[in-house]
């Protein structure tokens, strides 16, 4: 076998080799004439003509044609001389030989300057009972013309073509096979004998059409092959002496069949076939294939039938994938409208119009699944990659090209660690919004259906076997399954347009919220500004009068307090402490007044002094705790005002102690480094709880100081409540009392300082208070 497969490639790419336009023999059914111009002498002829005409092929040789045919047709010929026949098979008249009784076709054609003329009998007896008789022809062609105008579908179509020609000619099956990108072929469409097995949805390898059948394909618009058993009819000569050349018979209808497609066919049960060339735009677009069991003759008159419904269906192909195409991109612009009416009338956040509002992302192009990345977090729909993945693939995202959109059926060839989850995402369609804030929407395709079901192995297509200078090709067409890994259906170009269209929406979506809350800010800051010098003025005017109040409920305790019964003493002491109650209460709201409105004097601060100040003033609470302070390692140097951010410092250090329960508090003060941000970044998205300000802070370069504590901790559900002024999560006595005004003051400079605030804790384990001094925000 090593010398057999060393001879012949274990590939039908062997036959693209083979001169199928020369193959100096014809199908025994008709007869086959060159002839010499302007006088017609036959100069060639196949030779069967005494099983057909009864006359010696050697007697017909040499001889002028009006020997053998009626002068009239002899004229008709030669008034054909200056007529465009080259490559331009025409159904001339039907004739009948002198001495001969039988009726016959006559198609003509010329190729380099040898006139052709081809002869086939007349089946006087008509059509095979299960055809359509000659006189409905024109009927079913016009019926079929209408029906096929009124397709919505390339299926439709297809299925209506398949039936219309079965019909027609009366064949076991009909097949429509499509052409796919990569060559191999597909049954889209099939009408048959109800005992036969199914071919629909079939794929076939590339090789099974070799490079020169396609291209006669396109040549030949209709071929048949009434009977695979037959006997080649040879030419005589077989050099055609105007050329000195064989017979070039591109164009002729009784050309003789490679005998590797008639095994082919032999191999599939099938004696007879006719296929019809679909062709778009000069391309073979596909077939329309028929397969009979038994041997079956299709007159000419109604292959040209077929060949027209061919034509048609030519013609309507790119109409009815135009007209499916343009009804998708109405379906993709309504979807579009409805986004992003969405995001701009009700308001909604990004997160919540892709994912929350009909339709959403998943539903806006056809994928398996989508993954919304905005805000710092994924939400994910449909068939995905799981959290993890979704994260990692972003990073690899982050550092591909500048690029808007990418696009791809085949992820796991330009990132490897898909193949880890390319069951539901070998496609991927990436909208890139902001790569620096990690905002995108990823539209993800499953593998391309899981089992493409084939007729023949497509890495097998030939057996080998010497046959004299023949292959012969797969002996069994069982189905054969391949698995195809990896890829999914290719995403189409009105798809990326759709989503390129989608993130301009976005983005002008949201400029326009950007810019209307740019003047609500400022609305917002001059009400402020007005409310701060509104609080400043109530406290400080206030408090006089209260002091008042407080100082002569003080005074009657002490001067009558022996003259009043309990209840009055308890009266008056209720409101000597609601007195210091509101007091206190004013004073926070006094300060909280003047950070507001209070410019901020900004400047180089070594925060290292800002802390050793706030906790000097800490000294005696430190002591009475025992509390343990821990500063892991010197904290740098920013542009902040020192006095503010010690506040800062204070509070949260008070809170530790305050907080700590009933054991020794133990406090750390650090920075984390860069490393730690993007550690505490993935373990907050691996646990899906990071928050806007995380995402906002963690990751961008900017310092990110921290207060750890062992204390009571928090409730996840009050880490936002407990920023409210005057919000105490206990009793107002509990824990040493308080106004519950130190988070809110807190909050306020770090967000004065342009930075962002927020809580980590677990109840009964502690907590972590996180803040920057700087704006991490970057324009999209």
């Amino acid at each position: 076998m090593a010398g057999t497969t060393s001879m012949f490639s274990v590939d039908l790419t062997t036959c693209d080799q083979e001169p199928i336009h020369i193959p100096g023999s014809i199908q025994p059914h008709g007869v086959l004439l060159a002839l010499g111009e302007p006088d017609l002498t036959i100069v060639q002829v196949s030779n069967n003509t005494r099983d057909i005409l009864g006359v010696a092929p050697e007697a017909m040789l040499g001889t002028p044609l009006k020997n053998w045919l009626a002068a009239e047709h002899v004229a008709a010929l030669r008034g054909l001389h200056l007529e465009p026949l080259e490559h331009n098979p025409v159904y001339l008249f039907t004739v009948k030989l002198l001495g001969v009784p039988q009726r016959f076709d006559s198609i003509v054609h010329r190729v380099h300057d040898v006139l052709i003329l081809e002869l086939e009998p007349i089946a006087e007896a008509g059509l095979p009972a299960d055809a359509t008789s000659s006189k409905d022809i024109y009927y079913t062609i016009q019926s079929t013309f209408t029906r096929l105008q009124r397709a919505t579908s390339i299926s439709m179509l297809s299925q209506q073509v398949a039936e219309h020609v079965r019909a027609l000619t009366g064949f076991d099956r009909v097949m429509i096979y499509r052409f796919e990108a990569d060559g191999h072929g597909v049954v889209r469409a099939e009408a048959r004998r109800e005992d036969l097995s199914p071919y629909l949805n079939l794929h076939y390898p590339a090789s099974d059409i070799p490079a020169q059948a396609r291209r006669l394909y396109q040549l030949n618009w209709l071929r048949l092959i009434p009977d695979c058993n037959y006997r080649p009819a040879t030419l005589i000569p077989s050099v055609n002496p105007l050329t000195n050349q064989p017979l070039d018979m591109s164009y002729a209808v009784l050309r003789s069949v490679s005998p590797v497609h008639l095994e082919y066919l032999g191999n599939m049960g099938v004696a007879a076939s006719m296929s019809i060339s679909l062709i778009v735009e000069d391309t073979l677009w596909g077939l329309i294939a028929c397969h009979h069991y038994t041997p079956r003759y299709v007159p000419y008159d109604l292959r040209t039938a077929c060949e027209l419904i061919g034509r048609i269906m030519s013609l309507q192909l790119p109409l009815v994938e135009e007209r499916e195409e343009r009804e998708y991109v109405v379906q993709l612009q309504t979807r579009h409208s409805q986004l992003i009416e969405a995001i701009s009338t009700e308001k909604l956040s990004l997160a919540d119009a892709f994912t929350h509002h009909a339709p959403t992302a998943l539903e806006f192009i056809a994928a398996g699944g989508v993954a919304v990345c905005v805000d710092g977090a994924c939400r994910l729909l449909g068939q995905t990659p799981s959290p993890s993945q979704v994260d990692k693939l972003l990073d690899w995202l982050v550092q591909q090209s500048e690029d808007q959109i990418l696009v791809t059926n085949k992820l796991s060839s330009l990132y490897p660690a898909a193949a880890a989850f390319q069951t539901v995402a070998s496609g991927l369609l990436a909208l890139v919004l902001s790569r620096s804030l990690r905002h995108y929407i990823l539209w993800f395709r499953p593998e391309i259906v899981q089992t493409v079901h084939w007729g023949g192995d497509p890495h097998k297509p030939v057996d080998v076997v010497r046959q004299g200078s023949q292959l012969s090709p797969r002996r069994s067409f069982e189905v054969w399954k391949q698995q195809v890994y990896g890829m999914s259906q290719p995403w189409q170009l009105c798809e990326v347009e759709a989503v390129d269209r989608l993130r301009s929406a976005i983005i002008r979506a949201l400029l326009r919220q950007a810019e209307e809350m740019a003047r609500l800010n400022r609305e917002l800051e001059r009400s402020n500004i007005e409310l701060d010098t509104f609080a400043y003025a109530a406290s400080h005017d206030l408090k006089e009068p209260l002091r008042g109040i407080h100082n002569y409920a003080h005074f009657l305790l002490e001067d009558y307090g022996e003259q009043l019964d309990e209840e009055g003493v308890y009266k008056l002491r209720t409101l000597v402490s609601l007195s210091q109650r509101m007091e206190d209460l004013m004073n926070s709201l006094l300060y909280y007044s003047r950070v507001g409105r209070a410019d901020l004097s900004m400047r180089e601060t070594d925060l290292n002094l800002v802390l050793q100040q706030a906790m000097a003033l800490l000294q005696a609470r430190i002591e009475e705790s025992g509390a343990c302070i821990r500063v892991r390692a010197p904290l740098p140097s920013v542009v902040c005002d020192g006095s503010r951010v010690g506040a800062v410092f204070l509070n949260l250090i008070g809170n530790a102690i305050k907080y700590a329960g009933e054991q020794r508090p133990q406090i750390e003060i650090g920075v984390l480094s860069a490393f730690e941000q993007q550690e505490h970044l993935s373990y907050l998205k691996a646990r899906g709880q990071l928050t806007p300000p995380a995402a906002q802070a963690l990751g961008h370069g900017l310092p990110v100081f921290y207060i750890r504590d062992n204390g009571i901790g928090i409730a996840s559900e009050h880490f936002e409540t407990i920023f409210r002024i005057f919000k105490r999560l206990h009793g107002r006595d509990a824990f040493g009392g308080g106004t519950g005004a130190g988070l809110t003051i807190v909050k306020k400079i770090v967000e004065l300082h342009g930075g962002t605030i927020w809580v980590e804790s677990v109840e009964g384990q502690g907590s972590t208070f996180f803040w920057t001094l700087g704006s991490s925000e970057k324009e999209l």
